[in-house]
């Protein structure tokens, strides 16, 4: 009986915590990210990402939010490599024309490397960063990085999509 009221009281603590955010009125929205690799024009490989951000942060100070996606890999000779996609993201906040928020994102992989030739070549770490202050429109999906594939002719974008939660 004891452990259900403690469960009980803990819920309800939880649920206040809940109601007393949505009566301060704060705001959240989704921010739901898509990296995209293009050959030409043509999308060949995409991925989607989304996190919820706090907008107008309270005293707590400015709010962080990471996505980790990725993947260790062992090569021989070079150890360990972390190959995937870091996207974060900070001080979200409401402009007149959308929501400004400062994301910094980078993507890794393992590439054929092309200048040594046999099976016991090591692979080449392909790497793309970006960083920036954003504004983009409520709704509306909006690319906010485009760089060229140094290794290809490829293209790598990600694009953001804010949409407010109600």
């Amino acid at each position: 009986m004891l452990k259900v009221s403690i469960a009980v009281l803990v819920l309800m603590a939880g649920i206040c915590g809940a109601q007393n955010n949505v009566e301060k009125g704060l705001k959240h929205d989704r921010l739901d990210f898509v990296l995209k690799e293009l050959d030409g024009n043509k999308v060949v490989n995409s991925r989607s990402y989304s996190v919820m951000v706090e907008l107008e942060p309270t005293f707590r100070g400015p709010e962080y939010e990471s996505i980790r996606a990725g993947n260790r890999v062992r090569i021989n000779g070079a150890g360990d490599i972390d190959v995937g996609v870091n996207i974060d993201t900070r001080n979200a906040r409401e402009v007149p024309s959308g929501l400004a928020v400062s994301v910094s994102a980078s993507v890794s992989d393992l590439v054929p490397n092309t200048e040594t030739a046999g099976a016991a070549s090591v692979p080449a770490l392909r790497q793309m960063k970006w960083s920036s202050d954003v504004i983009v429109p409520l709704r509306k999906p909006t690319t906010i990085f485009s760089s060229d594939d140094p290794t290809s002719k490829h293209k790598m974008q990600l694009e953001l999509t804010a949409t407010p939660i109600s």
